[in-house]
């Protein structure tokens, strides 16, 4: 099993090309079963999720072909894949599949939408939390689906007609939910109003892509999204949005270990209120025309308090990485986690390589080092794996991360990107 080897104390200095996003291509790529025709993306990053989905969506039928080799852009790491679900030949996700993947449950909207039938495994839980699809469900039979589960299998049935558009209110804000009745409502018959609908730009990115497939969506973005379901969608050519995760796990690393990085491609808009938080640690950030530029001159870490929030507030995907930066923090800080429990598994391994941590629910404090040391730590999910790396690349001697496959998951070339600014990482085989 691979593992990441990093020799801490280097400051990180040059430029880090941001990918595709991730949490944008799974949806994209999802909504390629919505029409015959070929959905083509560009920008999509090479990770594992895409990875599986591609096989995912393949089970289902979709043909695909990249274009373009991987090769180093001044816009990032990109490939062009074309998605064609000319024969939709199976209609069953099964568990097997569902089960290396949550985002894969999203197939249930396109599916029920276009064939008026879905057999979808229930995905079980995970380890940040059980997230359950209680919203996707009550979203689907607002617009008149028959939903049973059976043996594991949420199995769905449109009316003889195809799914009726309604106006339905999130009890919660849920994103992937948001993102299953965008794609379902697209085709359904009459208008669709969701209330309090999820903001994040992923979001926009999948609204603006349907609607160049030939959907009539507007409000993506606000909570609250209108759509007047059409007959029939068509194919189109669509971008996958800069990784604003990625983005912003670069930022805190440069503020961590102190350096200049220019981040090609990174979209300021999309993550505001993080970027904000990491000036009033003291980092600089300054937007140039090709991305944003994140510099700290050697002075101390200012702690500051954050609570994570839906869109546009603090994400929670950079949770983890902002407690790795905030453990050389010259003093306290707290961090409450809103969106996911079981969130904070990074904690423990965080401490071997001595942060004070205290754990009070679901809350976090924060207690400043001067000094971490490195030390074996292990990854629990995708993002703590990353914040293990932060806190390696400051601290003093060697961190090994091990099941880095967590990594794979979300972060395109991970030690490439940081040891071209000057970061001792490596990748370690077997």
């Amino acid at each position: 099993m691979d593992r990441i080897r990093i020799v801490g104390g280097n400051e990180l200095n040059g430029r880090i090309p941001i990918s595709g996003a991730k949490n944008a291509a799974l949806p994209l790529m999802i909504a390629s079963l919505l029409t015959d025709d070929t959905l083509t993306l560009e920008n999509v990053p090479h990770l594992a999720d895409v990875e599986q989905l591609i096989r995912i969506l393949g089970n289902h039928g979709v043909d695909y072909s990249v274009n373009g080799r991987r090769e180093r852009q001044s816009e990032g790491y990109s490939r062009t894949i074309h998605f064609t679900a000319r024969h939709i030949v199976d209609t069953t996700a099964p568990y097997e599949l569902v089960s290396k993947m949550r985002a894969s449950f999203w197939v249930i909207g396109p599916l029920l939408a276009r064939m008026g039938v879905a057999r979808v495994s229930l995905p079980g839980g995970c380890a940040i939390g059980t997230r359950p699809v209680d919203l996707f469900i009550d979203g689907l039979q607002a617009l008149s689906a028959e939903i049973d589960i059976d043996s594991g299998y949420v199995v769905a049935k449109a009316p003889k007609g195809g799914l009726v558009g309604n106006r339905y209110v999130f009890p919660k804000v849920s994103v992937g939910a948001t993102h299953v009745l965008l794609m379902a409502a697209s085709l359904a018959r009459g208008e669709t109003v969701l209330v309090n609908a999820a903001r994040e730009p992923e979001v926009v990115n999948l609204a603006d892509c349907l609607n160049a497939m030939g959907a009539k969506i507007s409000g993506a973005g606000t909570s609250t999204i209108t759509i007047e379901g059409v007959d029939a969608l068509s194919g189109a050519r669509h971008a996958v949005i800069p990784d604003r995760i990625e983005t912003g796990t670069y930022a805190m690393a440069v503020a961590m270990t102190g350096g200049d990085v220019i981040l090609e491609n990174a979209r300021p808009d999309l993550l505001q209120n993080a970027l904000r938080v990491l000036e009033q640690t003291g980092a600089e950030i300054i937007p140039v025309n090709s991305g944003i530029r994140v510099r700290r001159n050697g002075a101390g870490i200012s702690p500051v308090d954050v609570s994570t929030e839906p869109f546009p507030g603090f994400p929670t995907d950079l949770q983890a990485q902002f407690m790795g930066l905030m453990t050389m923090a010259n003093g306290r800080s707290t961090i409450t986690e809103t969106i996911f429990e079981n969130r904070f598994m990074h904690v423990q391994e965080l401490a071997r390589l001595g942060a004070r941590i205290t754990l009070s629910g679901q809350t976090a404090h924060v207690e400043g080092v001067p000094v971490l040391k490195g030390a074996p730590v292990m990854a629990t999910d995708l993002r703590a794996s990353v914040s293990l790396v932060i806190a390696g690349l400051a601290a003093e001697g060697e961190t090994t991360v091990s099941r880095v496959y967590h990594l794979d998951r979300g972060f395109e070339r991970l030690e490439e990107k940081l040891s071209g600014c000057g970061a001792t990482i490596e990748r370690i085989s077997g």
